[in-house]
Formats: C-alpha cells, sequence, structure tokens
C-alpha cells in the first residue's frame, strides 16, 4: 500500500508538472522554479507536511520536495540560530544533494564529454 501512495503522490506531482508544460507552455526552468517555491510556500503555510507524511518519498524527491527541504530547514534553523537561521538553514539542510550533483554532474561531464549542440 506504501508503494501505491508514493506512486500517487509522485505522479500528481509530474502530471502538474507535465500540463504546465503542455498546455500552458511553460519552460522547463519555469517549472523548475515554479516548483521549488511552490514547495517553500507551501511549507511554511503548513500545507505541504500532510502530503509528505501521505506520500512519504513520492512528495520529496521530485523537486518540490527540494522546496520543501529547504523551508523545513530554515524553519529548524531560526529555532536554534534566530534571525541567523534564515541565511543558513536552506544551505545547510540541502548542501549533501547540491554536492551530489555537483559532483555527479562534473564526473557525468568527464565519462561522457558532452558535445555543444549545432
Amino acid at each position: 500500500m506504501e508503494y501505491l501512495k508514493v506512486f500517487l503522490v509522485g505522479g500528481i506531482i509530474c502530471l502538474i508538472a507535465q500540463i504546465m508544460m503542455d498546455y500552458f507552455k511553460m519552460q522547463t526552468p519555469y517549472v523548475m522554479v515554479t516548483y521549488v517555491t511552490s514547495g517553500v510556500i507551501l511549507t511554511f503555510l503548513g500545507l505541504y507536511e500532510p502530503i509528505v507524511k501521505f506520500g512519504g518519498s513520492g512528495a520529496t524527491v521530485p523537486i518540490i520536495g527540494f522546496g520543501y527541504s529547504l523551508a523545513k530547514g530554515v524553519i529548524r534553523s531560526i529555532e536554534t540560530d534566530g534571525l541567523l537561521g534564515v541565511f543558513l538553514g536552506g544551505t545547510t539542510a540541502t548542501a549533501g544533494g547540491i554536492a551530489a550533483a555537483v559532483f555527479f554532474g562534473y564526473i557525468m561531464a568527464v565519462v561522457f564529454t558532452p558535445k555543444a549542440k549545432p
């Protein structure tokens, strides 16, 4: 049953992004920025936490989950560090994911020798 909930939530998130691209002709970078921003806003409003509890990794793995992680890091850091947490929390909470993206992106660029499009 857990797999079904993860698939359902992740699928709905991806479906919304596909609708944004197909029907509203939004380009991928705009969809990504919209999703990260939506994740932050929904988390601060307390609306995304129930979705995460229901859908698990189906809600946290897509790009909207990155916004969720940023917001949760800021909230946690504000509780411990005060105003300084606004600036440090998001970076601290997502540093592992950012470092992994940079590292693996570099490895793939070295291994596969990307070519510029003509």
